[in-house]
């Protein structure tokens, strides 16, 4: 049998509550509020910081505190990652952000979602579905980026976009739902 965060990180219905998982989103609390705490100057720390809360960050990945997320060890970094003030990252899934991504101010990136049957509701579970962006993306500030999207290389997302499906490489999208507005040149 499989234990809840095995079903958590499989993209199954699990329970939040389990104490493994709640521990777990403790400890990222705890690295996440050291780092929001740092100094603009401690470049050393906050790197430090990111190795022991995050899955994976590549070498010049900036995050501007403050920075909230889940779990920490689902969120994936390329290179030169720029992520500007009040990022969220609910990481039940993977996140996986490629390399040279700038992120906005006030960007939501969720991989949990409950279930839509309410009586399902009431049981307390929630599943997850993964969150992929690809290599010099920019999301403007605002923007939501919903359980299971992909975002192609090279795309916008306008601030205040809500992406509820996958963008392709290559164009910018904006409005809620977002939608391609055109290519990005």
């Amino acid at each position: 049998m499989r234990t809840q965060k095995e079903r958590m990180l499989n993209g199954e219905p699990y329970d939040a509550a389990d104490s493994e998982l709640v521990a777990e989103r403790e400890r990222a609390r705890a690295l996440t509020n050291r780092y929001n705490r740092s100094g603009a100057d401690e470049h050393e720390r906050r790197r430090e910081l990111l190795d022991d809360l995050l899955g994976s960050l590549g070498d010049g990945c900036e995050i501007e505190p403050p920075f909230r997320c889940d779990y920490g060890y689902n969120v994936h970094l390329g290179a030169n990652v720029y992520a500007n003030v009040d990022c969220v990252v609910l990481d039940v899934c993977r996140v996986e952000i490629g390399r040279d991504c700038l992120i906005g101010p006030g960007v939501h990136v969720y991989t949990a979602t409950h279930p839509v049957d309410p009586a399902m509701r009431r049981e307390g579970l929630e599943s997850g579905r993964p969150v992929t962006i690809g290599e010099n993306v920019w999301i403007g500030g605002r923007a939501v980026i919903n359980p299971g999207v992909t975002i192609g290389d090279d795309a916008v997302v306008g601030s205040g976009a809500v992406v509820t499906s996958d963008v392709p490489d290559g164009v910018v999208v904006r409005g809620n739902p977002a939608r391609i507005a055109r290519d990005a040149d």
